[in-house]
């Protein structure tokens, strides 16, 4: 299989019309168990001139062995980043649309307290659907773009350093929880998590409102 290396043509061309742009990415959102974690970063055109860091890829195309490397270079190469948060009890409540809105939001609130203004970048998300807006993220101006992981370097970054905080996260639960095995599937629906499930039930980092024990939809 021919692995893509993402670039930087599109941030090149949208730096030429913005002042700055800030990639997101999320990471977590068809877990059984865990936060939804959204990471951003952002760039300018003299940054967007750099080499793109060493291995940088979406972070399910990273190794697991090598992701803590590589999201450090992509942090060093970036001018900001940050991981916002959504937890299993606000997926419950609002939806995981709403809940990837608003952990973006937070991943923004984290930046502007760091200097950058989003309001003075064009947001680059990956995929097809705008969820920062209706979660009340207004003045912003949001370009969804299909495979921004794979193909846009800034938003690769965004995703190797969410994916990384997120499974520090889920390994830091395992030591809470250890029978469902979080350190090795990251809150995923594994053999090894549903077998747990179906054991011991579900515990409060669960999404309650997904975990229908024998849902062929989940399992």
């Amino acid at each position: 299989m021919t692995v893509i290396e993402p670039r930087l043509t599109l941030e090149r061309r949208l730096l030429r019309e913005h002042a700055i742009l800030i990639a997101c990415d999320e990471v977590g959102r068809g877990a059984l168990a865990g936060p939804v974690a959204v990471g951003a970063v952002m760039i300018d055109a003299p940054r967007s001139r750099k080499r793109v860091p060493q291995g940088l890829r979406d972070s399910k195309l990273v190794p697991e062995h090598h992701r803590a490397a590589v999201a450090a270079r992509a942090a060093s190469w970036v001018s900001a980043s940050a991981v916002g948060w959504a937890s299993a009890e606000e997926i419950d409540q609002v939806g995981i649309m709403r809940a990837l809105g608003l952990a973006t939001i937070r991943a923004l609130a984290d930046m502007r307290a760091h200097g950058v203004v989003p309001e003075d970048a064009i947001v680059v998300l990956d995929g097809n659907y705008d969820y920062i807006t209706p979660a009340g993220g207004t003045g912003l101006n949001v370009r969804p773009v299909i495979k921004a992981d794979r193909d846009c370097a800034s938003a690769a970054a965004a995703s190797v350093i969410a994916k990384v905080a997120r499974d520090a996260l889920m390994t830091e639960l395992h030591d809470e929880l250890p029978a469902y095995n979080w350190a090795r599937n990251k809150g995923y629906a594994s053999p090894d998590h549903r077998d747990a499930i179906l054991e011991h039930g579900i515990s409060r980092h669960h999404r309650a409102s997904w975990s229908f024990i024998g849902s062929p939809t989940l399992f």
